[in-house]
């Protein structure tokens, strides 16, 4: 009985122990299982937040990219069409034409609506006691001050060429315009020669800013 006795006991430890170890190899194996699993979700997680870091990296540089298109300074002056519009505006303290440059056909209207300030758009004409920044042989045109928000003031160019125009008060700030009929030759544009010396040197800077835009858009950098 005693033999027997501790044979069932050494038995009962022994598949206790058995036991034992079974259960804390699979409370090891639960751990390692989650371990794992951890290690996968956390990999996952940075792999995903790495990729989702640079989609935002590239989405903002694109917002900031679209930002400087719509802030910058550069105009894309298209091809003649029948109408062209021009808002002549206060802004911050400064005064201009938008655009700077419109391009129209031969017998095409500009329009100019006056959206802030008080302005004129009056061509460089001697019929204006300005020097002749026209074609030959092109009618001259004055505005006159608008002052009322929404005034307007049309003319019909019937002669081929480049023509610039200025604000009457505001010419010695930089408000002045240009505007491309047909398909000028450029080397033959009174309009894009060197800029009349009697004019102040703030005149003379935006008119050669003005020749460069009308240059390029006429397809003649240099």
């Amino acid at each position: 009985m005693t033999t027997n006795s501790g044979l069932t006991r050494r038995r009962v430890l022994q598949l206790t122990g058995g036991t034992a170890v079974i259960g804390l190899a699979g409370c090891t194996g639960s751990e390692s299982d989650g371990s794992d699993s951890g290690a996968e979700s956390t990999a996952t997680s940075t792999e995903d937040g790495g990729e989702s870091g640079h989609d935002e990296g590239e989405n903002s540089s694109e917002g900031e990219s679209g930002h400087d298109d719509e802030g910058g300074h550069d105009e894309a002056v298209g091809e003649p069409s029948d109408t062209a519009e021009v808002a002549m505006v206060t802004e911050d303290g400064g005064y201009h034409f938008e655009p700077h440059v419109v391009r129209v056909n031969v017998g095409g209207t500009v329009t100019w609506t006056n959206e802030s300030g008080s302005h004129s758009a009056t061509a460089y004409h001697p019929d204006n006691d300005q020097p002749q920044l026209v074609p030959d042989g092109a009618t001259s045109w004055d505005s006159g001050l608008r002052s009322e928000e929404g005034a307007t003031f049309d003319h019909t160019f019937e002669t081929e060429g480049v023509y610039h125009y200025y604000c009457t008060p505001h010419e010695t700030v930089g408000m002045l315009g240009s505007v491309i009929v047909g398909d000028p030759d450029p080397h033959e544009q009174i309009a894009l020669e060197e800029p009349p010396e009697e004019k102040p040197d703030t005149v003379r800077e935006k008119l050669t800013e003005l020749n460069g835009m009308v240059s390029s858009a006429l397809g003649d950098d240099h």
